[in-house]
């Protein structure tokens, strides 16, 4: 757990240290079994001095493997297979760097295609052989996803599209077949920066694809009145249903639904979140994770510097907690793990440690998931 703590190595953070060494030496499952009994934690971050990189962080907090990356990075796609991750440049990014935990070798820095830019997000076959990235072919305004060979180098095999506009998160499903992506609905083009070119037309959905095939076979969107309210990030609860969170661009003195959750073969349903949470988030959810073994989630709010945990069964909410610029959240035991943009990192009972050189970003993953 974090705390406060003195500047000394503790015995949790030396197993950690020389586990570095020790995991290189290891079979992929031992690997992958000493990565989650670990339970330690990956993010992407900004040094003070204004560097960019990300890093793999002990239970307590504390750095044990770092790499700089040429520009912002956002979230981390983890293979427990190979204990390697793939970290995304923040959209609309060119990049991701393929991170080796073991230390085996150097990291791996993947330029995206022609005609394509990252949006931060990517997920890796159960086997870790390919990795599927959400990306943008901006002249055509139309989501894709990317596919890439994990065992030979990385390399772009193939794409297949998103069936919307603007593809952020994606998660692979328990039958490792199906993909489901949160298609923002927000058209941008790098010529532009991050500007958004189409908020009165935006039509964000909630796909599911074949990732074999590439086929499509689900595709929901939310009502037209709520056409500006764009579906970003989810998490898998212990049911198997996906939760997501949304950011509205329509007037900021509407107040949506933020939070919802899908199923197969039925509509999204938006949860009902008690008025003071709701208008706590200001419009914004930046990140989501589910506690399958306590059947919660969490979402947080850097823009409303809130964190809310719900209860799955129930959908309602259980605890709330105020953080300046909170956004990254991962489980921890029972509770959440949550990190900020001013360099807290807070354990699931509170207790808060501050990094002096990093400030965390958008997102941090649990290395056991």
């Amino acid at each position: 757990m974090i705390g406060k703590r003195s500047g000394l190595l503790d015995r949790r953070d030396f197993l950690k240290a020389a586990g570095a060494a020790f995991l290189s030496s290891l079979g992929a499952g031992a690997r992958a079994e000493a990565l989650a009994a670990d339970a330690v934690f990956a993010t992407a971050y900004r040094r003070r001095d204004g560097a960019y990189g990300a890093a793999v962080l002990s239970e307590a907090g504390k750095v044990l493997l770092d790499v700089e990356l040429p520009e912002r990075g956002h979230d981390i796609a983890f293979d427990p297979v190979s204990g390697r991750s793939a970290v995304f440049a923040r959209q609309p990014g060119t990049f991701f760097v393929v991170l080796d935990h073991g230390g085996r070798s150097a990291p791996q820095t993947i330029a995206s295609a022609p005609g394509r830019h990252f949006f931060g997000h990517g997920v890796f076959s159960p086997d870790g052989a390919l990795l599927y990235a959400t990306e943008n072919d901006f002249e055509n305004a139309a989501g894709m996803i990317g596919v890439y060979d994990a065992t030979s180098g990385f390399a772009r095999v193939g794409e297949f599209p998103t069936h919307g506009i603007g593809p952020h998160e994606l998660l692979l499903l328990g039958d490792g077949r199906t993909i489901a992506v949160a298609n923002g609905g927000i058209e941008t083009h790098p010529d532009f920066g991050r500007a958004k070119l189409n908020l009165t037309t935006m039509k964000p959905s909630y796909v599911l694809i074949d990732r074999e095939s590439g086929s499509l076979v689900e595709k929901h969107e939310l009502a037209p009145d709520l056409h500006q309210l764009s579906i970003r990030h989810m998490d898998v609860d212990d049911k198997g249903a996906v939760w997501f969170g949304c950011q509205h661009e329509g007037p900021s003195n509407e107040r949506p639904a933020l939070v919802g959750r899908a199923a197969r073969g039925k509509e999204l349903e938006l949860i009902a979140l008690p008025p003071g949470v709701l208008s706590g988030f200001r419009n914004y959810i930046g990140s989501v994770a589910a506690n399958r073994r306590a059947g919660t989630i969490a979402v947080t709010s850097p823009q409303g510097n809130l964190c809310a945990v719900i209860e799955t069964a129930s959908a309602k909410v259980v605890a709330t907690r105020r953080l300046t610029e909170v956004c990254g959240v991962a489980p921890d035991g029972v509770g959440f793990m949550t990190t900020t943009g001013t360099g807290e990192i807070v354990d699931p009972a509170g207790r808060v440690s501050k990094d002096a050189e990093h400030v965390w970003d958008n997102h941090v993953v649990w290395l056991g998931a």
